[in-house]
């Protein structure tokens, strides 16, 4: 575990300030700093090779642009900017070896005390997939605005990568250009500009892991070297730690490149400790993540030891830090330690450690019941006030899909009540008719027998998803692949609209004139005008959330999922209120029924065969 990756990158310092204009710099300029760099000729071009920055350039707010070409080697040419010194930095940079299918190709990075820590910044707001042609020049232009970033490639108005939190907050510094002196990376057309006009999105609200371990002891660091990792300190000889008392980051993770930098190139490592107290004899499960290896001990014990060091398992992984391992921790009643070494030779240092039974429950839900195990993969539920009972669409069972009937205490009226649906999955009543969406068709189904009456075909479907019923008797249906709503009206089926504005849609709710829609794409509902078919948003929720079940609560305002296992309130005006929270215990929240005159919530949980049920008290 020791025989870790180690690539040392030499970076050099810069200082300044910069015109308010496009200022194109030429790279022979003595304003440029090319001691790891050269001036070279790439595809017709004057180009710089190699990693330059710009002397007396002090660089807060603005826009950074360059041409880049790459053979499509692996090579990471990017951009730094507010640039401290050689050890604190933001940084853009590229991929150009990866395929779109990995979501890495784009990366935000930023440096505490000289560690390019890029295992632990990966997801929404870091990260981003891109292609990008070789032996071509294409175009790269950062954005910078207070703590947000975002980069543009090529003409696209889109940005490819929006950067909502810049690690180093508000700050000032130098500007570069970083890459290999190789022959797989070139600059050229080079031009940086104050701009403090610039205007960003408010960023979506974090969706912080719920219970994370957040307060611990690190030590300072040592060299891997000279200690034995699989030892308890003291077993060792090891006396004169010095603990500091620390914080996690919001997320839970805790970086240890913002404590200690590295003492050379060899890899170094930190203990880190934190007390658990349970009120009784218990195993707990909790998920965590690390980089780049690590030893775990309860109560003085090895439970633990694992590497996840850069292409340590296979020449595509990684190592990139996530709540992607298990660990069930035998806990004593009272206080038990924790205690971990984890060791860094590159990429990134951190850890984090999450409670996987954690919940959270707004004080308004009280729950009553819930039905395990039973059904197979249910997705949606609808209520049906005539009869009494709730209809579940069971989505997957071999190609042997059926919707239930199930009454309000937890029993089932009967299990395969309708079958000869493929794969159902949204569903509503409509002029007391049940329709279902399958993967082909909208089906209607007879309420009374659980026969099939009609099929309604999809044009060239993707997936249909989620269906809602106007005050006209029109239905709404979402196809979340092709951005699209169908319409059923007067017994024709119509590709009603479509928009870019609208990927990924999944919930979907008529509300007297308009068309409330869950968008996954960028984790928010939007409006939809009925008679002009103008889009607004509501609320954003924020990217990664997927928009399931949406309905009405009878006071004027609507209950959102996110599936995975989030439940909102949301007022008219587009607050939201977190209702219920299980995404640490990976129980999703899928298409789930809302009863106003009961105030019953009925979630189905799909991968879990579960239904459960609340009761929003107020």
């Amino acid at each position: 575990m020791r025989n870790l990756i180690i690539i040392v990158l030499l970076l050099f310092p810069l200082s300044g300030r910069i015109s308010a204009q496009p200022n194109p710099v030429d790279f022979t300029s003595e304003k440029w700093i090319l001691d790891n760099a050269r001036v070279t000729d790439y595809l017709g071009r004057k180009c710089l090779e190699g990693s330059a920055f710009l002397k007396d350039v002090r660089f807060q707010n603005g826009v950074i642009e360059v041409d880049v070409a790459v053979n499509g080697a692996r090579s990471y040419p990017g951009i730094e900017f507010r640039r401290q010194n050689e050890n604190e930095y933001e940084r853009v940079y590229i991929r150009p070896h990866l395929t779109p299918s990995f979501q890495n190709v784009v990366q935000y990075v930023a440096s505490f005390n000289g560690i390019d820590s890029w295992q632990l910044y990966n997801g929404p707001g870091m990260t981003a997939s891109a292609t990008f042609p070789k032996n071509e020049w294409f175009h790269l232009k950062l954005e910078v605005k207070d703590k947000q970033a975002r980069v543009f490639i090529n003409s696209s108005p889109v940005p490819s990568l929006v950067i909502t939190d810049l690690a180093h907050g508000i700050s000032a510094g130098s500007v570069g250009l970083k890459g290999p002196m190789d022959g797989t990376a070139y600059f050229s057309n080079f031009s940086c500009s104050e701009d403090n006009n610039l205007t960003f999105s408010e960023p979506p609200v974090k969706d912080y892991p719920l219970g994370t371990i957040n307060d611990w002891e690190i030590s300072q660091e040592f060299k891997l070297i000279d200690v034995s990792s699989e030892l308890l300190p003291e077993k060792q000889g090891i006396k004169n730690i010095k603990w500091q008392k620390i914080t996690s980051l919001q997320s839970g993770l805790v970086d240890v490149s913002r404590y200690y930098g590295r003492q050379g190139n060899l890899p170094d490592c930190i203990w880190a400790k934190t007390t658990i107290t349970s009120d009784k004899e218990q195993k707990k499960l909790y998920a965590f993540g690390y980089s780049d290896a690590i030893y775990i001990f309860l109560n003085g014990e090895l439970l633990f030891a694992g590497n996840s060091a850069y292409q340590s398992r296979d020449a595509s992984f990684q190592g990139i830090v996530g709540l992607n391992d298990y660990i069930n921790l035998p806990l004593k009643k009272g206080n038990n330690e924790l205690l971990i070494n984890v060791a860094e030779s590159f990429g990134g240092w951190g850890f984090i450690f999450q409670d996987m039974n954690a919940v959270y429950q707004d004080k308004s839900l009280k729950k009553l019941w819930e039905l395990p195990r039973i059904l197979r993969n249910p997705e949606s539920v609808v209520y049906d006030p005539e009869r009494d009972v709730l209809y579940v669409s069971n989505y997957y069972n071999e190609g042997k899909e059926f919707i239930s009937k199930i009454n309000l205490k937890g029993e089932i009226v009967s299990l395969e009540w309708a079958k000869g649906i493929f794969q159902p999955t949204g569903m509503c009543l409509c002029n007391d008719k049940l329709y279902v969406v399958g993967r082909a068709a909208l089906v209607e189904v007879d309420p009374e027998t659980g026969t099939i009456k009609n099929r309604y075909r999809f044009i060239n479907p993707g997936y249909p998803n989620d269906v809602t019923c106007d005050e006209k008797g029109n239905l709404y249906v979402t196809d979340s692949q092709k951005k699209m709503i169908y319409r059923l009206s007067e017994g024709k089926m119509e590709e009603w609209m479509q928009s870019d504005e609208i990927v990924n849609p999944n919930g979907i709710l008529a509300e007297k004139e308009r068309l409330l829609v869950g968008v996954s794409g960028d984790g928010s509902i939007k409006a939809i005008d009925l008679a002009t078919k103008k889009i607004s948003t509501i609320v954003t929720i924020g990217g990664g959330a997927i928009m399931d079940g949406l309905k009405a609560d009878g006071n004027g305002n609507f209950l959102i999922s996110d599936f995975n296992g989030r439940v909102f309130r949301i007022t008219p005006d587009g607050k939201s209120t977190l209702l219920l929270n299980l995404k640490a215990s990976q129980k999703y929240c899928a298409d789930f029924e809302y009863i106003p005159e009961k105030k019953l919530l009925i979630i189905p949980t799909l991968y879990e065969n579960n239904i459960m049920v609340y009761e929003i008290i107020h």
